[in-house]
């Protein structure tokens, strides 16, 4: 054969994939950034971490959320003064504290003042029974901006103080304000970091000085068309969009956008060896790879959308917000990608040119010897990826307690300090205020039931307006813990049992106790449900029924033992207080989801080569194919997620340490051993029931070769 002569349907392949077509492909690109660009700037500004947005839709403090956003004055801003000297308060000291707050509270009033004769007892200093601390709390109308804003002038106004007293400016505001400026600029920082990594990785993977800006330019793009899509998403929906779900945007698409890009340049180079027109060889590209990359976003995205039935609202927004995100990053890996690849011919690849040949020597690697080993140990293999996996799962018995709100900084600003000093200094005065709204008629009745229930230090009643009257509670224990949150379940039964004064309780920490509790619910309601359509998802590019099942139970354990062995290193490595209430579901979300995606590039490539080979043949040829793209892709997700460890919350490092250790155990351990030696054990089975588990009888009568002897199978 003439080493220029083109396999069978090359000619077809050729006329359909014209000159005009990759140019056409990144002109619609082209245009469709420039309108789409512009938009995606705007997604900060649609972004929110209000109360009232982000809580579980159904709980009662978000009901106190909303009437405070809806009546005057519900809404200011609560900030708590504590002033505090070890030898003891002076007279001095009390006068620059009488004066910081006569300034501040003139400067900073409230949007509605309270009436006369109500709410004065929170408004004056206090000393501290111990002589060593003074306090007042500042309410600051929202006409004067947002906590972020505020805490530091605040802050500010009262440095000037004698020498040795200490200030710290703590309450709901202050913690407010010192969380959003974590996340101020967060985006732009994931966004840089995530191009340096991925850059990065690129160079090493390819080594090539001009291949690796291919895949950036074309997952920028992709970018920038979510974000846009997003944007759109939220003007038209109204879907919830916070700052941590605008961080996950850009991750995911990143990541799961530079894994396609590997799949596909694999696939390209192998073409590039077969056919001599380049186009050609992306089309048969397509064809071999397409499939898995389209199988593995319908996962992902199927996972995704399956959050829209929980009822914590930032967590349903994340559905849509990451589908949107997938589904743009599919349509510019499998369109403009290979376009830009086509355009610049073979010599992108240089220094390392795939040459036109119809003898390509395969040489025996790393995976091919992996294969091997397996072959001959799969017992052992499968037993031994096992174990390790069950000894990770140990990890679970650590510490999985709920996070605190103030333990989730990774250096406790002074929000999170300050209440620390105002329990030494105000035992009685230990948690976070929580608010109560009543019928005006019965606000003295619910008053007196507030104060008589135990864990409650004060109870005073604040304005009326809008047919509502609120009071403020403070319980006497510390924020977000089992004692307080007790107390808020007390005082919430107290009220309710008053007849017709409707109360709700709300605040800070009634909130995460609300938030906490509805994540438990979405667990159990979105868990089961991810796990049944991911199955399906496999059966059908699959057409099996126990290759899914096989692959879902490996997914599964994989989570466990990322979990166990992620809870270790926060627990006794790094020192965490606890686990983030959002973090499991997430995590088990993105891993099952994305965990999947190797499987099923392997998988269905074992399937396409076990109709030639059989399938314990079939297997080890798909690994030593796939072994090293999967690996590199593996690298690049984990290295992806791993960008939210150098953010300084403790609930984007626990998400991004989890879901990248994740990745990597399920593409190095799981994918690479544990499925091939399984596949091997349960041999032509793990396809049944389609026609590939079925015995094949030999040409000549005689009886069903058994095992994986069978010869190969037309489809």
């Amino acid at each position: 054969m003439a080493v220029n002569a083109a396999p069978s349907g090359e000619a077809p392949a050729g006329r359909w994939a014209g000159r005009w077509v990759p140019w056409s492909v990144i002109g619609l690109w082209l245009a469709l950034t420039v309108f789409m660009g512009p938009l995606s700037g705007k997604l900060s500004s649609v972004t929110t971490d209000s109360a009232a947005d982000t809580l579980p839709a159904s709980a009662e403090s978000t009901k106190v959320a909303v009437l405070e956003d809806s009546l005057p004055g519900g809404d200011d801003n609560t900030f708590v003064f504590v002033y505090h000297r070890t030898g003891g308060i002076t007279d001095a000291d009390r006068a620059t504290v009488e004066r910081h707050f006569n300034t501040l509270a003139k400067q900073y009033p409230p949007k509605v003042e309270a009436p006369a004769g109500e709410g004065d007892e929170g408004l004056r200093t206090t000393p501290s029974a111990d002589g060593k601390a003074m306090m007042f709390i500042l309410d600051v109308g929202k006409n004067h901006g947002e906590p972020e804003a505020l805490v530091g002038p605040l802050r500010d106004a009262a440095k000037d103080r004698p020498a040795g007293l200490e200030l710290d400016v703590t309450g709901p505001a202050a913690v407010d304000g010192d969380m959003d400026a974590v996340f101020d600029g967060i985006d732009l920082q994931v966004l840089l970091t995530t191009i340096v990594v991925v850059t990065l990785l690129l160079i090493i993977t390819y080594r090539s000085p001009v291949l690796w800006l291919i895949p950036l330019v074309a997952v920028g793009a992709a970018a920038l068309t979510s974000m846009a899509t997003v944007y759109l998403l939220v003007k038209g929906f109204g879907i919830v969009v916070n700052d941590q779900n605008s961080a996950l945007l850009t991750i995911l698409v990143f990541g799961v956008g530079t894994d396609y890009a590997l799949l596909l340049i694999a696939r390209y180079r192998e073409a590039l060896h077969h056919h001599e027109n380049v186009r050609v060889a992306m089309v048969h590209a397509l064809r071999g790879a397409a499939p898995a990359i389209v199988a593995s976003a319908a996962t992902v995205i199927a996972g995704l959308l399956c959050l829209l039935v929980a009822d914590l609202n930032s967590t349903s927004g994340l559905g849509p917000i990451g589908a949107a995100g997938i589904l743009c990053a599919l349509v510019a890996m499998l369109t403009l990608f290979p376009a830009m690849l086509v355009v610049l011919g073979r010599r992108i690849f240089w220094p390392a040119i795939p040459r036109f040949s119809t003898a390509v020597e395969e040489k025996p690697g790393l995976w091919v010897r992996l294969g091997a080993a397996i072959g001959r140990r799969r017992w052992v293999a499968a037993l031994g990826s096992l174990g390790v996996l069950g000894v990770l799962t140990i990890g679970l018995t650590g510490n999985t307690g709920a996070l605190r709100e103030q333990d989730q900084f990774v250096s406790a600003p002074e929000s999170v300090t300050g209440f620390t000093v105002l329990r030494q200094h105000f035992p009685e005065l230990g948690g976070q205020p929580m608010t109560i709204f009543t019928r005006p008629a019965h606000q003295e009745r619910v008053l007196a039931v507030v104060k008589s229930t135990p864990g409650v230090a004060a109870a005073m009643p604040g304005q009326t307006s809008g047919g509502w009257a609120d009071i403020s509670v403070f319980p006497t224990d510390a924020p977000d813990t089992a004692a307080e949150y007790d107390t808020i379940k007390r005082v919430r039964t107290a009220v309710h049992a008053v007849s017709g004064a409707e109360a709700i309780v709300g605040g800070p920490s009634a909130e995460n106790l609300d938030t906490e509790a509805t994540a438990g619910r979405d667990e159990k309601l979105v868990i089961p449900l991810v796990l049944v359509v991911v199955l399906i998802v496999l059966g059908l590019l699959l057409r099996a029924v126990v290759a899914p099942l096989v692959l879902m139970a490996t997914v599964i354990v994989s989570f466990a033992a990322a979990f166990g062995g992620s809870v270790f290193v926060f627990d006794t490595i790094l020192g965490f207080k606890g686990v983030d209430y959002s973090v499991p579901l997430l995590a088990f979300l993105f891993l099952v989801a994305l965990g999947v995606d190797y499987n099923i590039f392997l998988a269905s490539r074992a399937r396409e080569e076990t109709v030639r080979l059989g399938t314990g043949e079939g297997m080890l040829k798909a690994l030593s194919a796939t072994g090293g793209v999967i690996t590199s892709a593996g690298l690049v997700l984990a290295a992806t997620f791993a960008v939210l460890t150098t953010l300084p919350l403790v609930m984007l490092i626990e998400l991004g340490f989890l879901v990248a250790f994740g990745v990597l155990l399920d593409a190095l351990l799981v994918r690479s051993v544990l499925v091939p030696a399984l596949t091997l054990l349960i041999g032509r089975r793990m396809w049944w029931p389609s026609r590939l588990s079925r015995p094949v009888e030999q040409p000549d009568g005689q009886r069903p070769l058994a095992g994986d002897e069978e010869p190969a199978l037309r489809r």
